[in-house]
């Protein structure tokens, strides 16, 4: 059996080598790039993201890479701020003053920074994630399991919403909307169980 084709998506605004190792520890042929023949013909897509949205929509944009994204039929994983991403939009503030940036609009809701009075920011280590079974990334995986979040942004619950933690408030965890995936924890930093999940992935 051949090994999965992964692109992980190069948006210039993420460090990927942890994706990038935990893929080979998965036995994928993984390679990083920003260029659409890579993407077009990969079996499987990750959008890793760290920092701002403001600043990776532009990376993505810059690079041509937002109707792309949007255009792709096969199954892709945003983690972090890449799941953020794939949402309508997103309440951190540009530079012109600006109230929102726009996202890929592939899932509905609006990314907000978050409300937990007597808590801090960032919402940092391990938390549990509940959901109901039906989505193919927690297969074998229980409601409540743990897994490492580092953020302070979050999107707002919604129909799309797979998976839910509270921390505070209670936030979108996982998402899900056709193809498209996406995780606010980070799978590749967090043990057997997100291990597990990434395998869950390959295996659509």
């Amino acid at each position: 059996m051949s090994k999965q084709k992964i692109t992980i998506i190069d948006t210039g605004v993420a460090n990927l080598s942890s994706v990038y190792f935990a893929m080979q520890r998965l036995d994928a042929d993984c390679i990083i790039s920003a260029e659409a023949t890579d993407i077009r013909n990969a079996d499987k897509l990750i959008l890793p993201g760290v920092g701002s949205a403001v600043a990776a929509m532009a990376a993505i944009r810059e690079r041509h890479l937002d109707e792309l994204i949007r255009e792709v039929k096969q199954p892709l994983l945003g983690i972090c701020l890449g799941m953020q991403m794939l949402a309508a939009e997103s309440e951190e503030s540009m530079n012109d003053g600006a109230a929102k940036v726009d996202c890929l609009g592939l899932v509905d809701g609006r990314v907000r920074l978050m409300q937990v009075p007597g808590l801090v920011l960032p919402h940092m280590g391990w938390d549990q994630v509940e959901h109901d079974g039906s989505c193919p990334l927690f297969k074998d995986i229980p409601s409540g399991a743990y897994f490492y979040y580092v953020h302070s942004y979050a999107l707002d619950v919604t129909a799309h919403t797979a998976a839910t933690t509270e921390y505070g408030v209670k936030f979108t965890a996982v998402v899900n909307r056709d193809n498209f995936f996406g995780t606010q924890f980070h799978p590749e930093k967090s043990g057997p169980t997100g291990h597990k999940l990434l395998k869950n992935f390959l295996d659509l």
